[in-house]
C-alpha cells in the first residue's frame, strides 16, 4: 500500500491505496476520523489490517489545533468535555460534509460504496455526520466513541433506519465510559436501528480483538473490490 498527503480544499487529508491503484479506478472507500489530540495519520495504520487490496482509505485531519504540551500539537473536531461552542461544532460538521463531497468526486466513489469509521471524538463525528448520509455510507463504525446530543442526532435521522452500525467499547476505558456506549446503543435501538454492539476487556484503544470482529464485518457490509 502507499500513502499520500493532500492539502484539500477545507481539510488536509491522507489517502492510503493499494499498490496497483491508479487514478480513475473505482474502489469502495473507507473514511476514518481520528480522535482528539491525534492527527490524520493516526488511523491510516488500520488500512493494511482491514484489507490491503480491496479498498481505498481517506483520513482527514481535524480542523482545530490544540497544544498538548511543549512542542506537541494535536487536532480535534471540537473542544473536548463540552468546552466548545455550537458554532465550533457546526463548522467542523460543515467541513466534514464538504470533505465527503470532495473525496467522493475525487476518488470516483459511487453513493453507497463507502464506510465511515471514527475513534473517540471521531466516533462522535461519525454518528453526527454519517447517520444522516445513509445513502452514501453503507455502514458506520463507532470505536470508543463519544455520543453527541441525542436530540440533535434524532432530528437528522432518515426515514429508513437500516444502516448497519458497528460499536466497540472498552470496559476499562477512562476517556469514554462504557455507559456512553450503552447510551448510544439504546438511542439507536429506540430509533429503529440494530447496532452490532461489542464490549472488550481493554482501555481507550483499538486492539486485535476489535479488529478480529471488525474486519469481517466491514467485508460483509461493504464488500472489497476483488
Amino acid at each position: 500500500m502507499r500513502a499520500e498527503i493532500h492539502e484539500g480544499t477545507g481539510l488536509q487529508y491522507v489517502t492510503v491505496v493499494p499498490d496497483e491503484y491508479t487514478s480513475g479506478d473505482s474502489y469502495p472507500l473507507v473514511i476514518m476520523l481520528h480522535g482528539f489530540g491525534a492527527n490524520m495519520q493516526d488511523l491510516a495504520g488500520l488500512a493494511p489490517a482491514i484489507n490491503s487490496t480491496g479498498y481505498i482509505y481517506a483520513c482527514p485531519n481535524a480542523p482545530i489545533p490544540f497544544q498538548l504540551g511543549p512542542g506537541q500539537t494535536g487536532f480535534g473536531w471540537m473542544t473536548p468535555r463540552g468546552g466548545g461552542t455550537p458554532e465550533e461544532t457546526a463548522n467542523s460538521v460543515k467541513l466534514v460534509g464538504d470533505f465527503f463531497d470532495d473525496i467522493f468526486n475525487e476518488l470516483n466513489v459511487m453513493p453507497g460504496q463507502a464506510m465511515l469509521l471514527g475513534f473517540s471524538q471521531g466516533g462522535g463525528m461519525t454518528y453526527r455526520c454519517g447517520l444522516n448520509r445513509a445513502d452514501e455510507f453503507a455502514g458506520l463504525v463507532a470505536l470508543s466513541a463519544t455520543l453527541p446530543d441525542q436530540e440533535e442526532l434524532a432530528s437528522g435521522l432518515p426515514e429508513e433506519r437500516n444502516q448497519p452500525i458497528f460499536i466497540a467499547q472498552g470496559r476499562y476505558d477512562q476517556m469514554v465510559s462504557e455507559d456512553t456506549a450503552h447510551s448510544a446503543k439504546a438511542f439507536l435501538e429506540s430509533n429503529g436501528y440494530t447496532p452490532d454492539f461489542h464490549l472488550y476487556d481493554m482501555g481507550h484503544e483499538i486492539n486485535n480483538s476489535v479488529l478480529q470482529d471488525l474486519v469481517p464485518w466491514v467485508n460483509k457490509v461493504l464488500p472489497p473490490k476483488i
